[in-house]
């Protein structure tokens, strides 16, 4: 699952990226509301969270404009406002939901996995490619009567993977959207868990390959 943070406190924004990343979330930080609009206007987003008060463009402004446009995002408001009005204003302008500053994590999360649940409850949580399934609940891949329960950094590749089939990732791909820009990981990490993810779908006994094309990256592709 991908989201998108829109929060102007560095530090806030550094502390809730890393716990989303740690609870198997992708998430892309912005600063500011220009940038979270043209973000949400080009990517492709599973959420959001926006800040009521940022600078360039405030968190409201941007839901609307995004609401105008047909984006029907599910979208958590966050702000240190609390009044009712407030609130009631938020949810009238087409937020999903509401959390005043400052909040509790566990909260925040509980908020997502509700917005993203309603959002999604008609749609499988299995991804599937050719013989392999990967279960965004139990964050399981399988194939047949085998599975294996993949750690954080392995599930996060493998949905990259398995979401866009033949597609080409670089390691620094791999390396910016699941470890972060600010992150002091080497490139070397990157092949390792392709090592790691090569090895279960073998054991698995997959048809299923990451294929290494020289000088560009790696993609999943049938073999």
């Amino acid at each position: 699952m991908r989201l998108l943070f829109a929060e102007d406190e560095h530090s806030l924004s550094r502390a809730v990226c890393a716990v989303l990343k740690k609870n198997n979330y992708e998430v892309d930080p912005v600063y500011n509301g220009k940038d979270a609009l043209d973000y949400l206007e080009a990517g492709e987003y599973d959420g959001a969270i926006l800040d009521i008060m940022m600078p360039e463009m405030d968190g409201i402004t941007v839901l609307k404009k995004i609401r105008e446009a047909g984006n029907n995002i599910p979208v958590i408001m966050l702000t240190a406002k609390a009044e009712v009005d407030d609130k009631v204003y938020g949810l009238d302008s087409g937020a999903n939901d509401y959390l005043a500053k400052p909040f509790d994590m566990k909260e925040l999360l509980a908020r997502i996995r509700s917005i993203l649940r309603v959002n999604t409850a008609q749609t499988s949580s299995k991804l599937k490619f050719s013989d392999i399934e990967l279960d965004q609940t139990t964050f399981e891949l399988s194939s047949g009567a085998e599975s294996f329960k993949l750690t954080n950094k392995e599930y996060q590749m493998m949905e990259m993977f398995i979401s866009n089939p033949h597609r080409i990732f670089s390691a620094e791909n791999f390396l910016e959207k699941i470890w972060g820009y600010e992150s002091d990981a080497d490139i070397n990490v990157v092949w390792v868990y392709i090592s790691y993810l090569r090895k279960k779908l073998t054991a698995l006994k997959s048809k299923v390959v990451i294929k290494a094309t020289r000088n560009v990256g790696y993609s999943l592709e049938e073999s």
